[in-house]
C-alpha cells in the first residue's frame, strides 16, 4: 500500500475570503500530492502568486508559489491508502499533465456556476477541488461517488478512507507530524 494526500487550504487571498464568504467553510482550495513532505503538490489555480486573474494547472509545495507568498496559510492534510498500481497510475496521469499543463487551463466558469449549484466540466479545464475529485474518480478511489460532482475542497472529508494527519498552518506541517488529529 503505498500513500496520496489531499490538502485542504485556506490561504487568505481575497478570492479564497470572497469564497469563504459565500460557502461558510473554513477551507477552500484543494490539492493532491503524492509526496508525503507536500513540497509538490498539484492543482489548479493562480499560475502566478501575484496575479489571481491567470489561472491553470499548477504545481504547488508548502514552501513555495502562493503558499510561500501566503504562508499564513491554515491546512488539513488527509492521508489515504491506495495500492501500488493506483498510486503507479495516479503518478503516471500527474507527469502527464506537468507535461502537457500548457493545454489546461482553469474553470472559471465552472467555479462560478457552482455556486448556483450547476456543473460545468469540459474535459480540459478545472478548479482545484473539481481536478482532486476527477483524480480520484479516474482511479477509483474508495466511495467517491459520496463526493459531489459540484464539489467544494470540504466535501473530502467525508471519505471513508482518510486519515488526517495534520491541521494546522501548512508552512509547520513536517513529515510524521504525528498521529491522526481531529477538527475543532
Amino acid at each position: 500500500m503505498k500513500q496520496i494526500y489531499v490538502v485542504l487550504s485556506q490561504t487568505g487571498t481575497v478570492l479564497s475570503r470572497i469564497l469563504k464568504s459565500l460557502t461558510h467553510d473554513m477551507y477552500n482550495h484543494a490539492s493532491i500530492s503524492l509526496d508525503p513532505s507536500l513540497e509538490t503538490m498539484y492543482s489548479f489555480g493562480r499560475l502566478n502568486p501575484y496575479n489571481p486573474f491567470i489561472g491553470g494547472f499548477v504545481i504547488e509545495g508548502k514552501n513555495h508559489g502562493t503558499f510561500k507568498r501566503f504562508f499564513k496559510t491554515k491546512a488539513i492534510v488527509l492521508e489515504l491508502s491506495i495500492t501500488d498500481d493506483k498510486f503507479h497510475e495516479i503518478e503516471k496521469y500527474l507527469a502527464f499533465l506537468v507535461e502537457h499543463r500548457y493545454e489546461y487551463k482553469y474553470n472559471y466558469w465552472g467555479l462560478f456556476l457552482a455556486l448556483f449549484k450547476k456543473n460545468y466540466a469540459p474535459g480540459n479545464r478545472f478548479y482545484c477541488s473539481q481536478f482532486v475529485r476527477h483524480c480520484l474518480e479516474a482511479f477509483n478511489i474508495e466511495n467517491i461517488d459520496e463526493i459531489p460532482k459540484i464539489v467544494k475542497p470540504m466535501d473530502f472529508l467525508s471519505l471513508n478512507n482518510k486519515r488526517i494527519i495534520y491541521n494546522g498552518v501548512l508552512k509547520d506541517y513536517r513529515l510524521g507530524a504525528g498521529d491522526a488529529v481531529t477538527i475543532n
